[in-house]
């Protein structure tokens, strides 16, 4: 999996598409939220939930059917229903998750298509460095490895949508 800070820049990447007039604080914790939520199945490890099940690691909660379930709901939550372009943007920011980790070097693949299908897949280019799970293991050289990794593979482009954006809304005033 990529790591938080990873996760956490794709949203924010995704959300500097969208017009300014939407991009209040609650907009930037939701969509960093949507982000990492996923993960929220690493829970299962305490209680000895398989890595391969549908609630293991990398299971339902990365996949899409999940993801379009947390950017609906967070959208009726938090925002005006009569945006179902936040709640397109709250499903994109949860499942920029699952397509990060299908990128990542390490990890049984993304049940992308539970649970209709739990068979784990992975993107054919897979060049971000897999980030290690739990703090302690996380703030030692291989999290450093991955932090480089993520900055050349979230980093780069996350600069490239900022600056593109920033030249187009210069443009349109």
């Amino acid at each position: 999996m990529a790591s938080i800070f990873g996760h956490s820049l794709a949203a924010i990447a995704l959300g500097k598409t969208l017009s300014s007039e939407l991009r209040k604080p609650t907009f930037w914790i939701l969509g960093i939220l949507c982000s990492i939520v996923p993960d929220a199945d690493i829970i299962g490890f305490k209680f000895g939930v398989p890595y391969d099940s549908f609630w293991g690691h990398r299971g339902f909660t990365h996949s899409f059917l999940f993801t379009a379930f947390i950017g609906v709901v967070i959208a009726y939550l938090f925002y005006n229903t009569r945006r179902p372009l936040l709640a397109l943007y709250c499903t994109l920011f949860t499942a920029s998750h699952s397509i990060l980790d299908a990128m990542s070097s390490g990890g049984r693949g993304v049940a992308f298509f539970s649970p209709f299908e739990n068979s784990r897949f992975f993107i054919p280019w897979r060049p971000i460095q897999v980030s290690p799970i739990g703090a302690k293991r996380f703030f030692s050289e291989l999290g450093f490895v991955v932090l480089k990794s993520e900055a050349v593979w979230i980093g780069i482009p996350f600069l490239a949508v900022f600056i593109i954006t920033y030249f187009q809304n210069k443009n349109r005033r």
